[in-house]
């Protein structure tokens, strides 16, 4: 990169840095109060009767086999059932309520962002920092501009995964190729999905903090919330509670993760490998809308878990990314059909999803093992089906209840107004 160059993307990042700072400035200063009793929408579980029908409609339709449904508040749980089937050989088993599900791409939000951002908090990490400040071998090959930021919002200008051919096995294996890595686009340029990102980003998790993500997401994030069913590399004597996937190698997967990358990796990575319930995952949504506490135990700082779900992707790009998180469009025209704008959540490749919503605080959670036994199960239709009868369940919610309990997106949409 010449002389010239490499000024006008210093001069860039700068101005960026400065709008996204412009944009988030309310955020420190500001944690809006939470809807008072009788304002905040209130769900009962006779509301949500027509959840069990969307199920069921579609295990007969033949999509799925079984699923799991949690849908809760920041103080309870009020709705929670199983459906179906978790497999159906060498024997029927019913699916359970306690059911351990490999969470796919949820390692992403749940894991890695939550460690990285609890790094951030310490300092040990900043979020406009180049990658390569802290694994200096990764500027190879053109990749010394990219920043934690963008790994986290996917316009890192990296491809969405690892080739697996040839043949290959072992984290550092994994690393070396990384290295390798050339960019498909410039960073901050184009969203990309990748699960290289998230990889990288459990990577900085070890160099930093001194341990394995595995290792240091069971100490900081885990334990601490007391989720013990949450866990990469589940033990043995977790397994016959664990809901199988897919055949590899003729064996049918089960309490080993599906991802391929992953497992080459060896079942530990930023982008999947994490097992866990809906009961755990609930613990977890409950702490995000307690704005990063839990029982008094504190994961994340109420101003980490607002910077997280803003909008941080580039401005003026058409694909909305939060840190790590996947968020509505802010005060979108069509507010009356989607779930209250402001939300977040984040999907999983094996049937799994989370989304959360700050504003009327609640939470659903659909786990399912859509790809048993083949691969082609499909949950598409009842993750928006799920979303749209709770959101009606809910009712309308204006404007201004939205930028009560959101206030930096006034801001934010006041500025892409203009």
């Amino acid at each position: 990169m010449g002389s010239r160059q490499k000024t006008t993307y210093l001069l860039r990042r700068t101005l960026s840095a400065i709008v996204v700072f412009f944009i988030l400035g309310t955020i420190s200063k500001t944690i809006a109060p939470a809807f008072p009793a009788t304002d905040r929408p209130q769900l009962n579980e006779e509301q949500l009767a027509p959840v069990s029908g969307i199920v069921e409609r579609t295990i007969r339709d033949g999509k799925i086999l079984g699923a799991v449904v949690l849908i809760g508040n920041r103080e309870k749980v009020i709705y929670r059932r199983a459906f179906g089937y978790r497999s159906l050989n060498p024997e029927k088993i019913l699916m359970t309520a306690d059911t351990i599900f490999d969470l796919a791409s949820l390692t992403k939000v749940v894991a890695t962002t939550t460690a990285v951002m609890q790094l951030v908090e310490t300092g040990k990490l900043r979020l406009d920092d180049p990658v390569a400040r802290y694994w200096p071998a990764f500027k190879a090959h053109r990749k010394g501009y990219i920043t934690v930021r963008e790994l986290l919002t996917h316009y890192s200008g990296l491809r969405p995964d690892l080739n697996l051919k040839p043949g290959w096995s072992g984290y550092k294996t994994a690393m070396k190729k990384i290295v390798a890595e050339r960019p498909l686009y410039p960073p901050g340029k184009v969203y990309v999905y990748s699960d290289i990102n998230f990889d990288i980003l459990g990577e900085l998790v070890r160099r930093v903090s001194g341990k394995a993500l595995d290792e240091y997401c069971s100490m900081c994030i885990f334990n601490p919330l007391g989720i013990k069913d949450t866990r990469f590399k589940p033990p043995a004597d977790m397994h016959e509670r664990i809901a199988p996937t897919q055949y590899h190698k003729r064996k049918m997967l089960c309490g080993y993760v599906h991802d391929p990358t992953c497992y080459n990796m060896g079942g530990v990575s930023g982008h999947a490998g994490l097992f866990s319930t809906a009961d755990d995952l609930s613990i977890f949504a409950q702490m995000l809308l307690n704005k990063g506490s839990m029982k008094e135990v504190k994961i994340l700082k109420p101003q980490t878990v607002e910077q997280m779900i803003m909008p941080q992707s580039p401005l003026n790009k058409p694909k909305l990314r939060g840190l790590g998180w996947d968020i509505e469009a802010p005060l979108s025209s069509n507010r009356d059909e989607l779930f209250p704008v402001g939300s977040y959540g984040h999907l999983g490749y094996t049937g799994t999803s989370i989304w959360i919503d700050p504003v009327t605080e609640t939470y659903i959670i659909v786990l399912t093992n859509r790809v048993y036994p083949d691969g082609k199960g499909d949950v598409t239709e009842l993750r928006a089906l799920i979303k749209a009868a709770v959101a009606e369940a809910l009712g309308p919610i204006s404007h201004e209840q939205i930028l009560l309990k959101l206030p930096a997106l006034t801001t934010y949409y006041e500025h892409i107004k203009n």
